[in-house]
């Protein structure tokens, strides 16, 4: 049974979800890092998964979907903010340089659909985009996300793997939260960002109110208590940024995918922090990191 405090603790964070979700829509990306310059052709779909049905917008590559590969991209947000539009930029440079349909989706986030649900939902695309009635080519499938749309993509490759579904090629992690046993406030330290220090407890509370359950394989795979054997995962790129509170736990997770024999490229940024592709770092950096996604997608799904 919760303690008075924990569900008042709840209910405020809740509150406080709903009326950031209620919010204009995300910040302006500078120009630089826009990437204006590349045309995206796009459609809109609709995609079934045991939540419901998600939109989602399809960056198309030239000559169009057939033959090509596809790449189920999840947006970032603390689990909890809903802006797809953010990733326009990055789905519009996959489309053009890997040459793949990229499906931008608008996942159903908490509190309306807290843990496990966002991971289930993520699987289910994956599982919906592999089919071989789509379009593209199904069996060349990716995913990935950024910050909370990067650790759903981690969950829905690590459900692949213990389900015993081979379809995804390449996992592809964006900065993302990978151990929620530690409180963010803990992984505060000289030279690291604050915002998520702020802000952690409140996504971290209305993801997954019930605190033990942070320690669960889909939602902490960097923790201490997940020691299960990913042997037979998908290969993985991973992107961690000096300044993130987040960094260590990427590491830690990269390193564990290498042990594994999963880890393709680890991509540790100096001098930036965490969204430093949406937040306005310079363009050389964020050209690298998307130059290095591009490459890998383009490998993996060829």
């Amino acid at each position: 049974m919760n303690r008075p405090g924990t569900a008042v603790r709840r209910a405020l964070a809740d509150g406080l979800a709903r009326l950031v979700q209620k919010a204009p829509g995300a910040a302006r990306i500078d120009p630089d890092i826009a990437f204006a310059e590349i045309p995206g052709r796009t459609q809109e779909l609709t995609i079934p998964t045991r939540h419901g049905e998600l939109r989602a917008t399809a960056y198309l590559p030239d000559g169009g979907s057939a033959g090509h590969g596809v790449y189920v991209n999840l947006h970032g947000g603390g689990f909890v903010l809903r802006h797809p539009e953010q990733d326009d930029p990055l789905c519009r440079y996959l489309a053009a340089e890997a040459g793949v349909t990229v499906l931008n989706v608008d996942y159903v986030p908490a509190p309306q659909s807290r843990f496990p649900g966002p991971v289930e939902q993520a699987y289910d695309l994956t599982v919906w985009a592999a089919s071989p009635e789509r379009p593209w080519h199904g069996s060349r499938l990716a995913v990935g996300g950024q910050s909370a749309g990067g650790a759903l993509a981690a969950g829905a490759a690590r459900l692949a793997l213990e389900q015993g579904a081979d379809h995804i090629a390449l996992q592809v992690l964006l900065y993302p939260p990978l151990d929620l046993t530690v409180p963010a406030r803990s992984k505060a330290a000289e030279g690291k960002e604050t915002f998520l220090v702020r802000m952690g407890p409140v996504f971290d509370t209305v993801y997954c109110p019930d605190v033990a359950r942070r320690a669960d394989r889909l939602i902490s795979p960097a923790a201490a208590t997940d020691t299960a054997d990913l042997t037979g995962i998908a290969p993985a790129v991973v992107v961690t940024a000096e300044k993130d509170i987040l960094r260590e736990e990427g590491v830690r997770y990269a390193e564990r995918l290498a042990g594994a024999g999963a880890l393709v490229e680890h991509l540790d940024l100096p001098g930036v922090g965490h969204g430093f592709n949406i937040l306005n770092a310079p363009r050389d950096v964020v050209l690298a990191a998307y130059e290095g996604i591009a490459r890998h997608t383009t490998r993996a799904l060829s």
